[in-house]
Parts: structure tokens; sequence; C-alpha cells
């Protein structure tokens, strides 16, 4: 595949991200205090099908690795919110299995397995781990935000979502700084900043 099309894909699953942390920063600004709408997670979860493509077709474990695990976290909160049971069951029964498939078909043609995966000779093995490392400090964000709403029974963006966040996207931009990758610069740099300002916006909130 043309490496246009491959950076077209991780764009627009960039500007999606992007595009959610917006959304969110701005209503959350209109109302003195952090909210977490449902398109917050449709645009969530639809960015995550993208970006693991990319991934896939970047053969970047780190990228992959990032987006299985938040990818059913999505899923989750929509659930939590009551959107999930609205979306078409076709279509969410696609969602479910959309990674297995892609790991299955690769495994069936031959066309990567795991050593394939950690050992891409674009990508040095320190510069993996720290890649790796930065993606799995980014997901734990979400896994603490799924436990914190799971307990309140409501979907909520906690102080610790916002610290953990600012912590992963540092680390993935100095990844992308060495890998050389203009998906992941132009998404954590505007990243970064909403962060900062959702974590003033909860400390004004709770004080």
């Amino acid at each position: 595949m043309n490496d246009w099309l491959i950076y077209s894909i991780g764009f627009i699953a960039q500007i999606l991200f992007s595009g959610r942390l917006l959304l969110q920063w701005l209503i959350s600004e209109k109302n003195k205090k952090v909210l977490t709408p449902s398109l917050f997670w449709k645009l969530s979860l639809l960015a995550s099908f993208l970006l693991f493509v990319y991934g896939w077709l970047r053969d970047d474990f780190a990228i992959m690795l990032g987006q299985t695990l938040t990818y059913f976290i999505y899923i989750r909160n929509l659930q939590i919110q009551g959107e999930w049971q609205k979306t078409p069951k076709v279509f969410r029964w696609f969602l479910w299995i959309f990674p297995v498939l892609v790991i299955i078909y690769g495994y069936n043609n031959n066309t990567y397995d795991i050593n394939q995966l950690l050992k891409n000779d674009e990508i040095p093995l320190w510069l993996l781990l720290l890649g790796s490392i930065a993606q799995v400090i980014f997901t734990l964000r979400f896994i603490y935000q799924w436990i914190y709403s799971e307990r309140r029974k409501e979907s909520t963006l906690p102080m610790g979502f916002w610290i953990l966040s600012l912590t992963g996207a540092l680390l993935i931009f100095t990844y992308a700084i060495f890998r050389k990758d203009p998906v992941l610069l132009a998404g954590h740099s505007l990243g970064s900043i909403i962060y900062i300002r959702n974590i003033f916006l909860l400390r004004k909130q709770h004080d």
C-alpha cells in the first residue's frame, strides 16, 4: 500500500482523536467543569479503529498494543452511557471482533508474526521499548478511568486520567521524534495542551 494512503489513515485517526479532545474541552470550558459527552467515546472508538489499522500497516507493535488495550474500554464507556445499545447489532458485532479478525488474517496469510512485530529493522529495541512503555502508561489512563467509572456507575474523566494522559503523551511525543512519525507528533502536541487545561479545570472544580 502507498505510504501516502497509510499516513492518510493515521492522520484521519489523529484528527478524530484531537476532535474528541476539542469537543470535550469546549463543553467543559462552557460548563466550568470537566464533562464527558457520549460523542467523545464514539469519536474515540472510530479513531482507535483507524489507528489500529495504521499501526498494522506500518508493522508498529507499540501503536497496535495501545489501541488494542483501549479499544474495548471505549465500547464499555458507551455501554455505561447507554449509547452502545442504540448501535445496529451487525455494526456492534463487527466492532467487537475486528481486532481479532485482523490478527487471524495476518497469521493465516503469513503476513506477519510476533517476532516480526518485535524485530522491526526500522525500530531499534530500546526505541520499541520506549514506545511500548509510553503506550502502556497512556493506556493505563483508560484502565484507571474504566475502574473509576465502574465504581461510580457513570462515565467520567477523573484527575488521575488527565495526569496519566499528560505523562503518556510526553513519552509518546519523545518516541515520535526518534521514530520520525508525523502522525504521532501531530496528535500528541495538541493533546498535551488540553490535558494540562483539564487538570487546571478539575483543580478549580474541587476548590
